[in-house]
């Protein structure tokens, strides 16, 4: 879930104590090629307002005017938008995209105080929906968990934004940044170091002075935390990277070329590392694009924290990277 799924749910039940009629958009299923993938959220008022996206286009401007003519559901219901060629074009989806929506009238709010508590507190949450009943229950989700629809029944789950903790207050850190908070990461960057941080002023990112090794507990690191090591010091990247492969973090990342990584990893076999841990380190760290500055570096790394967050097979993918695969410095 992003910042803006979580304000959506906000928004929803302060509109509700305000006395709004309000409905709950959900992407349930998707076929061939869509605007936003499933579980992806937006409230509706019924005087056409709207916080949240489920297409970035037309459906929006349907749903809209659905609102304004009291003609959405009162019960949890499904809508399909795009099963005919003619239709996708009229609502501005992708060729061959078709896009289902279960959309629910919120009138019971005391479901949405303990998922943003949840949120709150870096923890998932299940809500389960029976279209048939209009019953919905919560539970606690695993980090496999995700959205499910299966026609009758929707599974949607709740949870934190992705962080990326980065170590190293320097140009690739920097840069990094810039990226990752535009892809709406809650990105924390740490570096002890004075002359690296000193007039830090990246306005979104929470700079860190501690020791790396104890950012990773201090931040209580999870299935959707990834941190990247970038200060070429091996004092402080490998105590960070002996925390952070032994934590659920679903990305570790360090910067160096194939030799020093190799030498990396000799060092990482002197502790109480397994052999499965160790192989969890994406280094060289990123994409294989031929990087060789600071920024280009970044955006591979980036390119790779968004396909291994993204795919089920992205962390298997792209973990055995060539030696020099982006040219980082020794």
């Amino acid at each position: 879930m992003d910042s803006l799924d979580t304000e959506v749910l906000r928004q929803a039940r302060d509109w509700v104590a305000a006395g709004h009629s309000v409905h709950l958009l959900t992407v349930a299923q998707t076929w061939g090629s869509a605007p936003r993938q499933a579980g992806a959220m937006a409230a509706l008022r019924a005087d056409g307002r709207l916080i949240g996206s489920v297409s970035g286009g037309c459906v929006e401007d349907d749903l809209m005017e659905r609102a304004r003519q009291s003609a959405l559901p009162d019960r949890p219901e499904r809508i399909t938008y795009g099963i005919t060629s003619d239709e996708a074009a009229r609502f501005g989806l992708p060729c061959g995209g078709t896009l289902r929506l279960v959309v629910e009238p919120v009138r019971d709010t005391t479901w949405l105080d303990p998922v943003l508590a949840n949120i709150a507190s870096h923890a998932l949450t299940l809500r389960t929906v029976d279209l048939q009943t209009g019953a919905c229950s919560l539970a606690p989700a695993g980090p496999l968990d995700g959205p499910d629809f299966d026609g009758r029944t929707l599974r949607a789950v709740y949870g934190p934004r992705w962080r990326l903790l980065i170590i190293g207050a320097n140009q690739t850190g920097r840069a990094l940044a810039n990226i990752a908070v535009s892809l709406d990461f809650h990105v924390l960057v740490c570096d002890p170091r004075e002359e690296f941080h000193a007039g830090w002023d990246m306005p979104g990112v929470t700079l860190l002075t501690s020791m790396p090794d104890d950012a990773v507990g201090d931040i209580g690191t999870d299935g959707r935390t990834a941190i990247v090591a970038l200060t070429h010091d091996p004092k402080l990247d490998d105590m960070v990277l002996l925390e952070a492969l032994k934590s659920p973090a679903f990305y570790v990342g360090a910067l160096g070329s194939g030799p020093s990584q190799a030498r990396r990893r000799e060092r990482l076999r002197m502790f109480d590392l397994s052999e499965e841990e160790i192989d969890r380190l994406h280094g060289p760290v990123g994409l294989r694009i031929a990087s060789r500055t600071p920024a280009e570096i970044a955006v591979a790394i980036a390119g790779e924290l968004i396909w291994v967050r993204n795919t089920a097979g992205g962390a298997a993918a792209c973990a055995p990277h060539a030696p020099n695969a982006t040219r980082q410095q020794p």
